[in-house]
């Protein structure tokens, strides 16, 4: 057995294979990366605001784990093999990675993935990178040498930015979000939207002492 497995280690560290066994490793990560994220989360809000028997909610639950893995696992593939095609197409030399090969890997891993799937989860996926991403694009924005109007903001500026910039990012996202609605509330997404009728329209309704400090409804 120790001799398998020497033989098993010396054959997973040859240089040559190192691009064909992140892709499985990337899978396999993405699988259970997924899995532990989904699964808890899934798990609370299904069986806290789905209606249906045990075994329904179990079923939910086990199909939106699934998906989250799958997705991530799929992505990690596509990103992965783009990056090593790429590398071999760089015309400055074989092997060499551009500049901009993570961004298109992303986009056609992004395009794949998720763009053609459209469903709950790779939405919520997508929105929570968004978020994330537009959070660096704005500390990125006041960098020096980040941009052409770079030098126009000084130091003081870009300190003062940066010390406010949460705090308006944080309060205009919240007055968006309760104008919306309030006004269009069927742009929401569906888990969002349910979310906040449960604690800003139904909180102001009840009709017994029941219903107002025990029961929902």
């Amino acid at each position: 057995m120790d001799a398998l497995l020497s033989r098993l280690d010396e054959l997973v560290l040859k240089p040559e294979l190192a691009p064909l066994l992140s892709l499985f490793k990337g899978a396999r990560n993405g699988i259970i990366y997924g899995s532990k994220v989904r699964f808890p989360h899934a798990l609370v809000m299904i069986f806290l605001f789905r209606s249906g028997t045990f075994r329904q909610k179990l079923k939910l639950v086990l199909n939106a784990t699934r998906l989250h893995a799958r997705n991530l696992s799929t992505f990690a593939v596509i990103y992965k093999l783009s990056m090593i095609v790429l590398r071999n197409l760089n015309p400055s030399g074989s092997g060499k990675e551009g500049r901009y090969d993570s961004f298109f890997a992303g986009l056609m891993g992004g395009y794949a993935v998720f763009g053609r799937q459209p469903g709950s989860v790779s939405q919520q996926i997508v929105i929570y990178v968004f978020a994330r991403v537009m959070l660096s694009l704005a500390k990125l924005a006041v960098q020096p040498n980040m941009h052409p109007l770079s030098s126009l903001i000084t130091p003081e500026a870009r300190t003062k930015i940066t010390d406010n910039a949460w705090p308006v990012f944080a309060s205009m996202t919240w007055a968006f979000v309760m104008y919306i609605f309030r006004w269009y509330p069927d742009t929401l997404v569906s888990s969002l939207r349910s979310s906040m009728v449960y604690i800003y329209a139904d909180s102001d309704h009840w009709d017994s002492f029941r219903t107002l400090f025990i029961h929902n409804k």
